[in-house]
């Protein structure tokens, strides 16, 4: 059964302790950990026992591959997958996300695809590579930033990652994405963007990509896997203003997955 997962970059600046107790307090079914500068993030023992004090399940572990959290967990690429595939099995969760290469890490982009099969084999995790975008300036023009490439539907990986922010940049449709993928879309950022060049991370339904299509074109065509929040909420003025933003993006994604009527 598809689960509605809290992401706990959603809760930021707040801690991976907070995700916990949002996501607890306001019925989501699971919480994805992003391994980040946050030290509790970065601790096994920590995510276990937050899981099992607030009864959340940890749906999947975002590995540490962003800019910012580039030295979390050592500089090389290959061991910091290889430590969130072994923090995802003993917290219970099924899944890493994991961005592809920037363009400069070369020699771990020249292997990835092979690379990330192989870590499926060894580990029993799936690695689902999120989409990304090209970076630009402008809304028109936009360089290549990582390879392969950011768009995961072109390379052969058994699983893959849908955020829609991420898509609202490099100006793609999701559903055809989605389409393209198949089966092999294994997870679900939910959020929105309005095409800008920045990634916005709205609140579903508040950007322009069509959050609650493409919603119910992944239940009409069978999607059983997590579908996670992940929104920006770094400008909330209070908690209130925060859980209210997380309450939204909850109902938003219960209302809106579901086979649209008329359907099989």
């Amino acid at each position: 059964m598809t689960r509605i997962g809290l992401s706990s970059s959603s809760v930021y600046p707040e801690s991976t302790a907070h995700a916990f107790t949002y996501a607890a307090s306001l019925g989501y079914d699971a919480v994805e950990v992003m391994v980040g500068i946050d030290a509790l993030s970065q601790q096994t023992s920590a995510i276990k026992q937050l899981s099992e004090h607030h009864g959340v399940p940890v749906c999947a572990v975002h590995a540490p591959c962003l800019l910012f959290t580039q030295r979390v967990w050592g500089t090389e690429p290959w061991g910091k997958l290889e430590r969130s595939a072994a923090m995802a099995s003993e917290v219970g969760a099924e899944v890493v996300v994991v961005h592809p290469p920037f363009r400069w890490q070369r020699d771990y982009a020249l292997g990835f695809v092979e690379g990330i099969a192989a870590l499926e084999n060894s580990t029993g995790i799936r690695f689902a590579v999120e989409n990304m975008y090209p970076w630009r300036a402008t809304k028109k023009r936009g360089a290549e930033m990582y390879l392969p490439g950011w768009d995961p539907s072109a390379e052969p990986y058994a699983n893959a990652t849908i955020d829609l922010s991420h898509a609202a940049i490099a100006q793609s449709d999701v559903v055809e994405m989605a389409e393209r993928l198949g089966d092999r879309l294994r997870h679900v950022h939910l959020t929105d963007g309005t095409g800008s060049a920045k990634d916005e991370h709205l609140v579903p339904g508040r950007g322009e990509m069509g959050a609650a299509r493409f919603l119910e074109h992944i239940a009409g065509s069978g999607f059983d896997g997590d579908i996670v929040v992940e929104i920006n909420t770094r400008k909330c003025g209070s908690r209130e203003e925060r859980e209210a933003d997380l309450r939204e993006s909850l109902e938003f994604a219960r209302a809106h997955f579901a086979v649209p009527a008329g359907g099989d």
